[in-house]
């Protein structure tokens, strides 16, 4: 196992409204029960000792505690309805990487289940069942070393959605042991990473896209 020594954010961009953050693997993003370590928590205090001021974070969406990646953040109350809309509306584009140690049947394509939450883990179905809703990637595999490198736009972004969709064809994310890894990855992580986000800044509307590499930093 290679243990993440990572637990701070790095800042990809920031101005006076938003600020887009790395989010290292095993953060949790917002603070649970047991006041683990959280990104917000962690985003607040950067902005305090910058700012010397009253601060405002919200993060816009999130990331399972295991997973790297992009997080956006609003830093005024009067950009969040703008951003929270972009994300409803799915005008943001979300593009994710995975390592597994196994290929789908197809190199590229298309997974689409119907998904529903049960206790702490994502059930799929082929069919519509009671209290599920539609769960949609768009894939596409190349070797990487022993491993297979998955680029992923996700169109839903439904809890566990990627993870348990990429088991449902036999190839569990490298370190997942919830949804049937074998294989062991960071302590606390696994190798899926939100490395791309493309949305409208809230103010401009110019477009802005973010990127990270975080599993290009991980040799097997």
């Amino acid at each position: 196992m290679h243990t993440n020594h990572l637990h701070t954010f790095s800042i990809l961009y920031e101005d006076d409204s938003i600020l887009v953050v790395n989010k290292p693997a095993g953060l949790m993003v917002e603070p649970d029960r047991n006041g683990h370590p959280n990104l917000l928590q962690q985003v607040k205090r950067y902005l305090k000792n910058s700012l010397k001021e009253e601060v405002y974070a919200q993060h816009i969406h999130r990331l399972d505690r295991p997973v790297s990646g992009i997080v956006l953040f609003a830093k005024q109350r009067a950009v969040l309805k703008n951003l929270s809309e972009q994300f409803a509306e799915r005008k943001v584009k979300k593009y994710y990487q995975a390592l597994t140690a196994k290929a789908p049947a197809l190199k590229n394509g298309t997974l689409e289940h119907w998904h529903r939450k049960e206790k702490k883990k994502a059930m799929l179905f082929e069919t519509q069942e009671a209290y599920t809703e539609k769960a949609q990637l768009d894939y596409e595999v190349s070797k990487d070393g022993d491993l297979f490198l998955w680029n992923i736009q996700l169109h839903t972004g439904k809890y566990h959605q990627i993870r348990a969709q990429l088991a449902s064809v036999g190839c569990p994310i490298h370190g997942d042991s919830l949804y049937g890894s074998q294989e062991q990855y960071y302590e606390n992580a696994i190798a899926l990473d939100a490395f791309e986000l493309i949305f409208n800044h809230p103010l401009t509307n110019a477009e802005l896209r973010m990127t990270s590499n975080n599993l290009l930093k991980y040799k097997s």
